[in-house]
């Protein structure tokens, strides 16, 4: 059944029958409900592609992401995709994701939205200075930021507090008497590795020490270069008693390469990482700062973008979510 004959059907013109599908505030509600009824019971479904032209809305949300290998098998990711997709669902919109390699994200973005394909996007892995989110400022589209950047206007964001993650980490290994701590940390062009390295020198300074800076790794962003930067670690005279790892996937290297060298974790060497190791790593109990609730995080995020398109201004929709330590058997008093 198509549009016109639900209308002749219900002896109302097409434009009423595709008002009351669409929500148009001025169309009754016995109206909207007969339409919604007769068109359920003829089993009508609109067309995408005409709805999309007449109403400039396709009901699609979108996730541009230049994926990595290991973000599919990411329980963390995908518990946060999750939640979006549930939330979205509910409201009757699609999300999608859409794949890309990191040199085409931004043409990428360009293409969609000046196709308009979709209503909306998250923005995930924020940059420092992040072009995209400028450019979908400046261009006026809604978007909710997964993470923060460095802009002069409000815009639109969810996160968690990288430099209080960071800090607890800080005071949990210093009241085991640890003084040379390492943070193996992700590229510095991404923001939440930035905040969480400020946050790890700042916390050094505030109880005395100095930072070395052969104790500060920036490219370790997956499980092999974590494993690397954890062996380059390991090989400095005299080597860290306790490390950070600022990301949970660099983590299941670096807790790898510790085995490997045959130290017990929590005796010969401390190790905190951001980011639930559980479904990674079951045979150790990582101390970990963890991220609560990825998926109500998700659907956090899906909620905001929505409200975007509803007219909310992105100044209203900033939240802060705070981390908490959990604590392992990784974590142990310094060695004498």
């Amino acid at each position: 059944m198509n549009l016109k004959a639900l209308a002749d059907t219900l002896g109302m013109s097409k434009t009423t029958v595709s008002r009351a599908l669409n929500g148009y505030p001025e169309v009754s509600e016995r109206t909207r409900e007969k339409v919604l009824a007769a068109a359920a019971a003829a089993g009508y479904q609109a067309n995408p592609a005409a709805r999309t032209l007449a109403v400039g809305r396709s009901n699609v949300l979108g996730i541009i992401y230049p994926l990595l290998p290991a973000d599919l098998g990411d329980p963390m990711f995908l518990e946060t995709v999750g939640g979006m997709s549930a939330a979205l669902e509910a409201a009757g919109m699609n999300l999608i994701i859409v794949p890309v390699s990191p040199a085409n994200e931004l043409p990428t973005y360009r293409q969609l939205v000046r196709g308009r394909r979709v209503d909306g996007l998250v923005v995930s892995r924020t940059l420092v200075d992040d072009e995209r989110i400028a450019w979908l400022s400046e261009a006026g589209f809604p978007f909710v930021a997964h993470g923060r950047t460095q802009l002069d206007q409000p815009y639109a964001w969810f996160d968690y507090d990288n430099a209080a993650g960071i800090a607890l980490a800080v005071q949990a290994l210093r009241a085991q008497g640890h003084r040379r701590i390492a943070l193996l940390g992700s590229p510095l062009t991404l923001n939440f590795a930035r905040q969480r390295r400020d946050s790890f020198i700042a916390s050094l300074q505030a109880a005395g020490l100095v930072p070395d800076p052969r104790c500060l790794i920036e490219s370790a962003i997956d499980r092999r270069s974590g494993y690397q930067a954890m062996q380059e670690l390991l090989a400095l005279v005299p080597r860290p008693t306790a490390v950070i790892v600022d990301n949970h996937l660099s983590g299941v290297g670096a807790v790898r390469a510790l085995l490997d060298a045959g130290l017990r974790i929590g005796v010969d060497i401390s190790l905190v990482v951001w980011g639930s190791m559980a479904d990674t790593l079951a045979e150790l109990d990582v101390t970990t700062i963890d991220q609560p609730d990825a998926r109500a995080a998700g659907a956090t995020m899906a909620r905001m973008l929505l409200a975007r398109l509803g007219g909310t201004p992105a100044a209203a929709l900033q939240e802060l979510w705070q981390p908490r330590l959990l604590a392992g058997s990784t974590v142990g008093p310094a060695p004498g």
